[in-house]
């Protein structure tokens, strides 16, 4: 009986690249991809794992700073692009990874890499729903996120996550009453509200509020964690002080909106951080209620509360404009509904919250690479 060959038809070209691509080759083309944060190539920034090289294709994973990284489509359109420019028709695959950084690879507080505050000088701003919408949209890219509702006279979260209703567990865990957070839109979160008769006003003085405050911090089981948001008060008071003196805050997130009433507060709360004595990185500053398109007319921006005065506080301290927020009705009512708006996919402000989410950790990332810790805070007696 005659044997029976099957041939299989390989492209000459194919051959070609099965015989000719090298690792060494493919590693120097991807060496022409700039990260523009940080001005570095990918490999010379360990960015590039996992490199293999099977028949005509190349396939390795690009190692982001984070989860939200806005770059992370630029990256792939060039590395495809530079490794066509040596290997014309080689099939790319670029996968995607995530290792959120903290400064110096040393945790800010124990298993939690990143602390971030947000602030604001004055109530009003729209500041706890920058910090729902931060902390959601985080968690929404793949990061694991908590958030501590700070805000012990006024606390919002629960409500604006839904869980006002709720009281969390609380577990014994190495002879120690430990709080499980709740868990909701993949954020872990811990509030006063939880706690107290949200109905009744809470009179307490400097020393409880400060006491409650890290006893929420110390007392959760957060687990390990990529960023922890905290929802400050207005102002620059107890619970800030109580903050940087306690842990090694990573950065703050400045909220205002365009008027300068509020603008001469956001100044006021901004300075207190970047003082000598504090000294704690400003991440970039957040305009809320920029303007109003109404339904009918989206095209046109009625400048209801003054034009782009958020924007020139950025400019006057040399840090970044993390996001512009429109006025939309929309935004308050996910917030009664306990969904916030990144986490609703018919929100007309979805897309705007994301890119203030990956803006943020664009930030952070930028920020553990290009300085040192942030150093606890000691506050000596007058």
């Amino acid at each position: 009986m005659p044997f029976c060959f099957t041939w299989e038809f390989v492209p000459l070209h194919r051959i070609l690249i099965r015989m000719t691509m090298e690792k060494e080759v493919i590693l120097g083309a991807l060496k022409t991809v700039i990260d523009p944060d940080f001005k570095k190539d990918l490999v010379t920034l360990n960015m590039i794992d996992a490199l293999e090289i099977s028949d005509a294709k190349v396939s390795f994973t690009v190692v982001l700073t984070t989860p939200a990284c806005p770059l992370k489509e630029k990256f792939r359109i060039d590395c495809v692009s530079a490794i066509h420019a040596v290997y014309p028709d080689a099939e790319v695959e670029v996968k995607f990874s995530a290792k959120v950084t903290s400064y110096k690879e040393k945790p800010a507080h124990e298993n939690i890499k990143n602390i971030i505050a947000v602030i604001s000088g004055k109530g009003g701003v729209g500041k706890s729903t920058v910090a729902v919408n931060l902390a959601a949209g985080l968690a929404r890219s793949g990061a694991k996120v908590g958030l501590v509702d700070g805000d012990i006279h006024g606390p919002s979260i629960p409500l604006m996550f839904g869980v006002q209703h709720e009281h969390p567990k609380v577990i014994e865990k190495d002879g120690k009453q430990i709080i499980v957070p709740f868990e909701k839109f993949g954020v872990k979160l811990v509030s006063m509200g939880f706690f107290t008769d949200t109905s009744k006003a809470l009179i307490w003085r400097g020393p409880m509020i400060a006491s409650a405050f890290t006893q929420i911090m110390n007392d959760t089981d957060w687990g390990e964690l990529d960023y922890l948001i905290f929802d400050t008060p207005p102002g620059t008071g107890d619970i800030h002080l109580t903050l940087v003196q306690n842990y090694s805050v990573t950065g703050i997130v400045v909220v205002s909106t365009p008027q300068e009433v509020a603008l001469a507060d956001a100044r006021r709360a901004l300075n207190m951080f970047v003082d000598q004595q504090v000294n704690v990185p400003v991440l970039g500053v957040v305009e809320n209620m920029s303007f109003f398109s109404p339904p009918e007319t989206p095209d046109k921006k009625y400048y209801l509360f003054g034009k782009e005065g958020a924007r020139k506080l950025a400019a006057e301290n040399n840090i970044r404009l993390l996001a512009e927020i429109p006025l939309v009705e929309s935004v308050s009512q996910s917030g009664d509904k306990g969904i916030p708006a990144v986490c609703d996919d018919h929100n007309p402000l979805q897309k705007v919250f994301m890119s203030m989410a990956q803006n943020t950790a664009q930030a952070v990332a930028i920020r553990n690479a290009t300085m040192e810790p942030t150093k606890i805070v000691e506050v000596k007696n007058q």
